[in-house]
């Protein structure tokens, strides 16, 4: 199995680099995992934060781009990280 940086791919390290290294970001995740009821629920209100803050880009090659990047991105991974850090 091919893994990146210690991740399971490309896609999940970055979008858990952005939500670790941007302060506004990071504190905002920190809080909604305080009031998640479980590692599920996070990684719902994960990828519902970094798909409401994706640029709105119509229906073009750059859409399906981006829309694919995201489907590859293992939440739960990212929240069970997130989670073991509190």
């Amino acid at each position: 199995m091919k893994t990146y940086n210690g991740w399971t791919n490309y896609e999940t390290w970055n979008v858990a680099l952005w939500l670790d290294n941007e302060p506004a970001i990071y504190n905002y995740v920190r809080e909604i995992a305080g009031e998640s009821a479980n590692e599920y629920d996070l990684a719902v209100r994960l990828q519902t934060l970094v798909e409401d803050m994706a640029p709105e880009l119509d229906a073009s090659m750059f859409a399906d781009l981006l829309g694919a990047a995201l489907n590859n991105v293992e939440w739960s991974e990212i929240a069970r990280n997130i989670l073991s850090e509190s």
